[in-house]
């Protein structure tokens, strides 16, 4: 009886079949307290100063209108986990400098404990430096980022939230340099477009109707993961020499997008006008890091039913204002 219980399983290991074990593969997803929601909180009193002397009993959370009850509460000094996102696409091949000079001071801003990543996208994603305390092994891969070629913006996110997810329960963001461009939605877009008359084509394109970048946010939405669009002036719409209505709605959405992304998530969207701000702004966001609390509740709700779940969270001290993600879609 055994002889013909072996012969099964040799067969799976001649032919090179893997039987169903639980072997870690770098694309599976690692759920670490998947039925919590994570929220990041920044605290403003009425003239835009950060609040960061607070404590748990100073928040509470709703979802739907329904208060929820607080699991988890960190301080604005735990460290976060960033990935830090590099546009090196064919547009941004006549500033890399300034790229890389504005990035490298960055991470100087982050705190010693931060884990940093570093990822340059074009057609191509490539991780250059996987998450390290060492800042200068991080600064020192950013001066490797050199693409060229079409922007896969919306996979670079992607890939950034897949290496995230092995981050486990430490606070999580992106921060990620582009124009906003993405070369396969923008495809889309432009067949959308194709057959319309020029005066039907404004404000047609809809900001949130892309499946892939939907899908993302989702994702997102799971870890808790806060992403910070730092918008360079090549995909501003405003800045195209001699634009045909086409191009103009298709950067408008683009532009649109990355506003969206930052919404969704609870972070800001800090648009570049002109190359010598970008430092200036990367060290704003670094500032911001600095000022989040963070939350963890798990959902009186629990129905999966993909509908919209809103999130409000109401701070108690008289004056001051809360900025977190907007809620989540229950998939």
């Amino acid at each position: 009886m055994l002889r013909f219980l072996l012969c099964p399983i040799l067969m799976f290991v001649l032919l090179g079949i893997a039987a169903p074990v639980a072997l870690a593969q770098d694309d599976d997803p690692i759920r670490v307290d998947a039925a919590l929601v994570r929220l990041n909180i920044g605290v403003v009193d009425g003239r835009g100063r950060p609040i960061t002397q607070l404590n748990r009993t100073n928040f509470s959370v709703f979802e739907d209108g329904v208060k929820q009850d607080i699991a988890r509460f960190e301080t604005t000094t735990a460290p976060f986990s960033v990935v830090v996102l590099l546009d090196m696409s064919g547009s941004t091949k006549t500033f890399r400098q300034n790229i890389r000079l504005s990035a490298s001071r960055f991470l100087d801003a982050l705190a010693s404990d931060d884990r940093i990543a570093v990822v340059e996208f074009y057609s191509k994603i490539r991780l250059l430096n996987d998450f390290t305390t060492d800042k200068r092994r991080a600064a020192e891969s950013i001066q490797l980022a050199n693409g060229q070629g079409q922007t896969d913006l919306y996979k670079a996110v992607e890939f950034a939230l897949q290496r995230l997810e092995r981050e486990n329960t430490r606070r999580k963001a992106i921060v990620v340099l582009t124009d906003g461009i993405d070369t396969e939605a923008q495809d889309r877009d432009r067949r959308l477009l194709s057959d319309l008359e020029d005066d039907k084509i404004p404000s047609f394109l809809k900001t949130e109707d892309n499946a892939k970048l939907n899908e993302i946010l989702d994702r997102a939405d799971r870890q808790g993961v806060t992403i910070y669009p730092l918008a360079l002036p090549t995909g501003d719409p405003a800045r195209l020499a001699d634009p045909t209505p086409r191009q103009v709605e298709m950067f408008r959405v683009a532009r649109s997008r990355l506003k969206y992304i930052a919404d969704r998530t609870g972070g800001t969207l800090n648009t570049i006008q002109r190359l010598e701000e970008m430092g200036r702004l990367y060290a704003e966001v670094a500032a911001d890091l600095r000022t989040l609390y963070t939350i963890e509740y798990a959902p009186t709700n629990l129905a999966r039913d993909g509908k919209w779940r809103e999130i409000r969270v109401e701070v108690n001290e008289s004056g001051l204002i809360s900025r977190t993600r907007q809620g989540y879609f229950a998939r």
